[in-house]
């Protein structure tokens, strides 16, 4: 195409060699016959030889299908608008490789009819992995390594999320206080992290174990949840937490008590904060019979399922 060959002409090796080395290149799309030309960084993302012969058809088979979708509503949106736009996509390349980059694209219209898109393509790749290690960092609890309630919260409140609540397990620590005063806060700090590394064993099938906040921590049971299997879990979990942890040659003890609620049928806001409400309430119950007991929402204490 004489676009880009112009383009090149005017546009000095070194130039072109810098932008290679900024894993980035420049491509165009003639409108006519959607007749491709990529300068060699463009080549290298999609990790096709330089110079091979573009099928636009083919090209558009590498992005995965959501940026597939996506680029080809803000294409069409662009060219009726007469607007330039900037996507972020995911590609799997040539090689199989998964890469995230970014377009950027300008309209050339003749007679007030787009005629030609170009723009540049480049590497975000690193970009996109620095930003999805923020985020798991800023859910995650820095003592436990567990989620936090910032990403309890995300999930809980979501409506029609990524999988409707089964069943919410609330777990607080008995007897967590007395330590963490007698021995200090190191001491007290050990604790939690054995605790939690017991619970995310035990409960690694769960949807999510957070920790809420202190000694409170959360499990999310994902629909459909069968009421005998989360039963035992909760026992199993007072069982575990329970057992004596090691630290200077001391044994110290601490319990739980286990509150279960289990989801009905809504998923919205005001069923989610209900079933909150009910899980917490299970687990003040826990705690007023004695501390290191299951409860369960709606069943009596002496209950099969209801029995610590």
């Amino acid at each position: 195409m004489k676009s880009i060959v112009r383009q090149r002409a005017a546009f000095p090796t070194r130039g072109e060699d810098a932008l290679v080395r900024a894993s980035a290149g420049l491509w165009e799309c003639r409108l006519r016959d959607e007749a491709l030309a990529w300068t060699s960084g463009v080549y290298d993302l999609f990790d096709i030889p330089r110079g091979a012969r573009l099928h636009r058809p083919q090209v558009l088979e590498l992005y995965e299908p959501a940026s597939h979708r996506l680029l080809t509503t803000i294409r069409r949106h662009a060219l009726r608008t007469g607007g330039d736009f900037r996507l972020d996509a995911e590609i799997v390349t040539a090689r199989g490789r998964h890469r995230w980059i970014r377009i950027t694209a300008s309209i050339e219209s003749v007679g007030g009819r787009p005629v030609r898109l170009f723009g540049m393509k480049q590497d975000i790749t690193e970009d996109i992995a620095r930003l999805a290690e923020f985020d798991r960092r800023a859910k995650r609890d820095p003592l436990t390594g567990l989620s936090n309630r910032g990403a309890f919260d995300e999930l809980f409140s979501e409506v029609g999320g990524r999988a409707p609540i089964g069943a919410l397990l609330l777990v607080d620590l008995d007897g967590f206080k007395s330590i963490n005063d007698a021995y200090g806060h190191a001491v007290g700090d050990l604790c939690l992290q054995r605790s939690a590394a017991r619970l995310a064993e035990i409960c690694r099938d769960a949807l999510l174990v957070a920790r809420l906040g202190g000694d409170e921590f959360a499990v999310l049971i994902a629909r459909p949840a069968d009421k005998g299997v989360v039963a035992m879990l909760g026992r199993r979990i007072g069982a575990a937490l329970g057992c004596p942890i090691e630290h200077g040659g001391c044994r110290l003890r601490i319990g739980a008590s286990v509150g279960i609620a289990y989801g009905e049928t809504g998923s919205g806001i005001d069923a989610k904060a209900e079933l909150f409400a009910r899980a917490d309430a299970a687990l003040y119950a826990a705690k007023v019979a004695g501390r290191n007991t299951v409860r369960i929402d709606g069943e009596a204490p002496g209950s099969a399922a209801g029995a610590s």
